[in-house]
């Protein structure tokens, strides 16, 4: 569970506490590096996601193929995350195949995006 946040503190509609989003699927696609802002908020949103219960695919694309091996996003997979990478954009970086990933193209990604309840992209 996460310690509470700034969104924690909004009053919610009454709705919303009865709604579960526990068996849902999200898609989230990352496009940048490690380091940028969108990786992180990517990986915010994912472990917020399982935290629910949701199904989280997650697929690395561009300069995201850096990531797979990155620890937090491990621990992410740890917990469930389905975690896939661009095989053509590792092969493009000349990076090793991590064996943390299922590597795969746009056709697997075209199918996850018609698959998931909700599809994120942070580019």
């Amino acid at each position: 569970m996460r310690p509470p946040g700034p969104i924690d503190s909004f009053p919610r509609p009454a709705y919303f506490a009865a709604m579960s989003l526990h068996g849902k699927k999200l898609g989230l696609l990352l496009s940048t590096p490690p380091g940028q802002p969108g990786f992180q908020h990517g990986l915010r949103l994912a472990e917020a996601a399982l935290e629910e219960g949701v199904e989280v695919y997650l697929y690395c694309i561009d300069e995201a193929v850096r990531g797979v091996d990155e620890p937090r996003l491990q621990a992410l997979a740890g917990r469930g995350l389905k975690l896939y990478a661009c095989a053509y954009g590792s092969l493009q970086r000349g990076l090793p195949r991590s064996p943390n990933a299922t590597y795969a193209g746009l056709a697997l990604l075209s199918e996850v995006m018609a698959a998931t309840d909700r599809f994120v992209s942070f580019n």
